[in-house]
C-alpha cells in the first residue's frame, strides 16, 4: 500500500542526455573543491520523515502555532512500502495566504561552482547534476517554489480535495472517509461516499437517547379531536394515564366538546376511539377523558416527580402542533416555579399554574401532551406558550419562541385522581380575595370581593390567621410573592389541609403567620 505525502511531489532526477559526447578527462579536483561540492550535508538536511497519521480521528481545534516552513519529504523508492502509516484525513494547519505551491524562495541561492570548468571552456555540454534538485545540488526547483503542473497527480489530488471538504463538513466521520479514499487504487471509481450496507437490520437505539424514549412513549400518546355541538373545536394531545382507558389532557383542549360534543382519540398506529369527558378542572387547566371500548393492551406512561426536576434537565415534548400528530421536540428545563396565568380566549376565566418552563418547541396542538424527562417519565403537561404575537400568555396561533409552560405532574396527578374519583376538582384556598392587576409589591388583599361581599371570608383560613383587607402578602412558604396570580399559582401546588407559613406587611410592619388551607369544590 502506498501513501501520498501532504507536500508537493519533488521532480524526478533528470536523465543524462543520450546524445552528449563523452566528457573529456576531468582535471584533478583539489580537496577544497571536493568539500565545496560534497552533497552529504545538504542531502541529510533535506531528508525528513513525513508527519505520521494519528489514527485517532479529528482533534480539538486549538489556537494555531506560528507557521513554519515545512521540511521537504522524500517519496519512497518504487516498489517499497512507506515507513509510516497512511494519513487519515486530519484537518490542515493554518492555510498560507499565498496560492497552493507557495511563493518564490525568499533567499536567492548562489550559483553552484561548475564541477568541470575546463569542459565548459572547451564547449562540452555539462554532465547531469550529481544530486536531484530536492537534494540541494544543481539548479532545479527548490522547496516552496511553484511546481510545474504536469508533475501534480491530478487524480490523487482530486481525492485529497474531496477528503478535505468531507473533513470540514462531516466532522467526526472525516477521518474514516479520508483513510478510505487514501487506500483506494487509482483504477477504482471516483465516488467518495461510504455505504451503510453493513448496518444490522435489528439496529436499536441506546436506552436514554431521544429516539429510544420517543419510540417507547409514542404508542401511549393520542391526538384528540374535539368538536362542539356548533361545529367549533380543535386539536390537542393527551396521554394514557391508566389501563382502564383514562386519558389526561388540558381542560381547554376538550372544553368545546364537554356538553353534547364529540371527542375522538387517535393513537400513533392510526387506531381511533370515541371518548367522553370524565371531569374538568378549569382553574388547573386539567381534564380527564375516557376511551369508549378501550383496548386491553393500553400501556400508561410512567409518572415522574416534578419536585425533583432541576433547571438544565433534558426534556422531550410529544404532541400535534398545528395538527401534525406524533411530533417530538426536545429542550431543557429553563426555569421552575414560573407563575403563569393562561386563557384560551373563549371566556374570561383564567387558569393558574406554578409551571415548569421549557425551551422544547411547543405550539398550538401540543396542549395536553406529555413533557418527558430523559428516562421517558412524565414530568409535566404542556399547557401554554409565551407568544410574541399575543403579547401575553395563552394559546395564540403564533409559533413557539422557546418559552413553553407545563403543569407539574405532581399537581396534575392530584387533580386527575380527584376527577376520576368524583368528577369535580378540589382547590386549596386561604379564604381571601386579592388584587390581580398589581405586581411587584406582593399580593394585596382587596377592600372587598366581587359583588360587594367581604374580601376576607369570615371564619376562613385568612381570617383565622388574622389577615385583613389591605394587607400585602409577600411570601408564601419559601416562595416570594410579587402578585395575585403568583399567590394563587403557589397555593394550588398544595392540598387542602396543608399548613403553610405566610408573611405579610401591614402599615410597613412585616409579620409571619401559619395558615391552614381550606378547600373549594368545583369551578365557580
Amino acid at each position: 500500500m502506498s501513501t501520498e505525502n501532504e507536500g508537493t511531489a519533488a521532480p524526478a532526477v533528470p536523465p543524462a542526455p543520450s546524445s552528449a559526447p563523452p566528457a573529456p578527462p576531468a582535471p584533478p579536483v583539489t580537496s577544497e573543491e571536493a568539500a565545496a561540492s560534497s552533497p552529504a550535508t545538504e542531502h541529510a538536511a533535506a531528508q525528513t520523515e513525513p508527519e505520521s497519521a494519528s489514527g485517532q480521528g479529528p482533534t480539538p481545534v486549538q489556537k494555531p502555532a506560528p507557521v513554519q516552513e515545512p521540511a521537504p519529504v522524500r517519496e519512497p523508492a518504487a516498489g517499497q512500502e512507506s515507513a509510516h502509516e497512511p494519513v487519515t484525513a486530519q484537518l490542515p494547519g493554518p492555510v498560507p495566504a499565498e496560492p497552493y505551491g507557495g511563493t518564490e524562495a525568499t533567499h536567492a541561492q548562489a550559483p553552484a561552482p561548475h564541477p568541470h570548468p575546463q569542459a565548459a571552456a572547451d564547449g562540452w555540454p555539462s554532465p547531469p547534476p550529481a544530486l536531484p534538485a530536492y537534494g540541494g545540488g544543481g539548479g532545479g526547483p527548490v522547496w516552496g517554489a511553484p511546481v510545474p503542473e504536469p508533475q501534480r497527480p491530478r487524480r490523487r489530488g482530486g481525492l485529497a480535495a474531496a477528503v478535505l471538504v468531507a473533513a470540514l463538513v462531516a466532522g467526526g466521520v472525516g477521518g474514516a472517509i479520508g483513510y478510505w479514499a487514501a487506500d483506494r487504487e487509482d483504477g477504482s471509481s471516483g465516488s467518495t461516499t461510504v455505504s451503510a450496507s453493513d448496518t444490522p437490520k435489528d439496529f436499536k437505539r441506546d436506552p436514554g437517547t431521544v429516539a429510544a424514549v420517543a419510540a417507547k412513549a409514542l404508542p401511549s400518546v393520542v391526538t384528540i379531536q374535539a368538536e362542539g355541538s356548533d361545529g367549533e373545536g380543535g386539536t390537542g394531545t393527551g396521554f394514557v394515564y391508566d389501563r382502564e382507558g383514562h386519558i389526561v389532557t388540558n381542560n381547554h383542549v376538550v372544553a368545546s366538546a364537554a356538553n353534547s360534543g364529540k371527542l375522538t382519540a387517535t393513537f400513533s398506529n392510526g387506531k381511533k376511539y370515541d371518548a367522553e369527558v370524565v371531569g374538568r378542572a378549569q382553574g388547573y387547566d386539567v381534564a380527564v377523558i375516557k376511551l369508549k371500548n378501550a383496548p386491553s393492551n393500553l400501556v400508561p406512561l410512567a409518572l415522574g416527580n416534578s419536585d425533583q426536576v432541576a433547571v438544565g434537565d433534558s426534556t422531550i415534548a410529544i404532541g400535534a402542533p398545528f395538527g401534525l400528530s406524533n411530533t417530538v421536540t426536545t429542550g431543557i428545563i429553563s426555569a421552575k416555579n414560573r407563575p403563569v396565568s393562561s386563557s384560551d380566549g373563549a371566556n374570561s376565566k383564567a387558569s393558574y399554574m406554578s409551571a415548569l418552563q421549557t425551551d422544547a418547541s411547543i405550539n398550538p396542538g401540543n396542549s395536553g401532551g406529555p413533557l418527558l424527562d430523559s428516562r421517558g417519565a412524565v414530568i409535566g403537561i404542556n399547557s401554554a406558550i409565551q407568544s410574541a404575537g399575543s403579547g401575553g400568555f395563552g394559546q395564540s396561533q403564533a409559533g413557539s419562541i422557546g418559552l413553553g409552560f407545563a403543569i407539574p405532574v405532581n399537581q396534575a396527578k392530584n387533580v386527575a385522581e380527584q376527577l376520576i374519583k368524583t368528577g369535580k376538582p378540589v382547590y386549596p384556598v386561604i379564604g381571601a380575595t386579592v388584587a390581580m392587576d398589581e405586581k411587584g409589591q406582593g399580593a394585596k388583599i382587596s377592600p372587598q370581593a366581587s359583588g360587594g361581599s367581604a374580601a376576607v371570608v369570615t371564619g376562613g383560613p385568612a381570617d383565622k390567621a388574622g389577615l385583613k383587607p389591605g394587607d400585602v402578602i409577600t411570601k408564601f412558604g419559601d416562595t416570594v410573592i410579587d402578585s395575585g396570580p403568583t399567590l394563587i399559582s403557589e397555593i394550588w401546588t398544595h392540598k387542602p389541609g396543608d399548613q403553610v407559613q405566610l408573611t405579610y406587611k401591614r402599615d410597613g410592619k412585616e409579620s409571619t403567620v401559619t395558615v391552614t388551607l381550606g378547600e373549594r369544590t368545583g369551578d365557580s
